[in-house]
């Protein structure tokens, strides 16, 4: 989209740095989303960030718009206030695993089931960082930590699984140390309309070092990861020799030229498709049977939130017989003293 408003990376950079732990995933993100906020072609003056509580959410200190500390958990609903009283508002909710999936669970999967046109980056370290090294809703189970000194015994949460639940219709993933990555898909988000979710897998070097690089390390992050792209081939591997098929109920990873596997065998991405069945498969897949899904994986269309209310305020006001605060004061049964 054109840039009409003449607005570059250096308009969302601050004076002062980023206090985050050196080497923290969320310098990467916030470079990234200042580079993608120029080619969205939004004005800088309508750019809201919301955040509640954890290492993401300092976010909105460090990035040169408008912005908004809430409370742990409750991002969400300050997000969604903001975009109905301003629909014209480009507004973004900057939350972590523990922000949005424990104390902020409820707030987290309305949002996404109302879909108002928010942009949702979801930090995802598997820890709750800021509070020094409890396990979140997202660790994996049988992880030492803080918290669980013998191993968590609970089932974690996947955010796209939760999303699809949610009836989220826009869902993508990336992994913080891929900034070209992250400015793609970010921008495709900020276009999309509707509730935008994207998990950015983030390290987190101080309590959880290293819990993504199974797929991010340059040995083997070409086979463990699949880059999605809608109407391409779901091919991965560094010569993208491998690839998706689907058997029955599941998905197989093939190798084009074996066993008589053609590259038109492949499935082909469809982000667009309102059935969110292959979407579900997608965001489940797991090592070290089937390479993790990244990229946009979900971005059908759908009515907004906040249209459909000022299209049912503006209805009801060409009949209500209240038009005013003053109307509804004196409409109904009144008495004098």
């Amino acid at each position: 989209m054109e840039n009409n408003f003449n607005i570059s990376i250096q308009d969302f950079k601050m004076d002062k740095p980023a206090r985050w732990c050196p080497g923290c995933g969320g310098h990467a993100v916030l470079a990234a989303i200042q580079r993608a906020l120029p080619e969205t072609g939004v004005d800088k003056n309508k750019v809201v960030f919301v955040s509640g509580i954890g290492c993401s959410s300092r976010f909105p200190y460090y990035i040169n718009t408008y912005g908004f500390h809430g409370l742990h958990g409750r991002g969400a609903a300050i997000a969604t206030g903001i975009k109905l009283a301003n629909p014209e508002l480009s507004v973004w909710l900057v939350t972590g695993d523990g922000d949005s999936m424990a104390i902020g669970g409820n707030h987290f999967i309305h949002l996404l089931r109302r879909n108002l046109d928010i942009k949702i980056l979801l930090f995802n370290n598997k820890i709750y960082g800021l509070t020094k090294g409890q396990y979140s809703p997202t660790t994996p189970k049988g992880s030492v930590t803080k918290s669980s000194p013998y191993g968590t015994i609970e089932e974690p949460f996947l955010p796209g699984e939760l999303a699809m639940g949610a009836q989220g219709n826009f869902f993508a993933r990336v992994v913080d140390t891929d900034l070209e990555m992250m400015k793609q898909v970010f921008i495709q988000a900020a276009r999309h309309k509707g509730t935008a979710l994207i998990e950015v897998l983030q390290n987190c070097v101080i309590f959880n070092d290293d819990i993504h690089a199974e797929i991010t390390s340059k040995e083997s992050r070409d086979e463990n990861q699949i880059y999605l792209q809608h109407g391409k081939p779901m091919l991965f591997g560094k010569n993208k020799e491998l690839g998706l098929i689907q058997e029955g109920t599941r998905f197989k990873v093939v190798k084009v030229g074996e066993n008589g596997i053609r590259l038109e065998d492949i499935l082909v991405h469809d982000a667009l498709d309102h059935d969110d069945t292959k979407d579900y498969m997608l965001v489940r897949m797991s090592r070290p049977h089937f390479p993790i899904a990244m990229g946009v994986i979900r971005a059908c269309k759908s009515e907004v939130y906040e249209d459909m209310l000022y299209d049912q305020m503006n209805t009801i006001r060409q009949t209500s017989k209240i038009q005013c605060v003053d109307d509804l004061l004196t409409g109904g049964n009144t008495f004098s003293i």
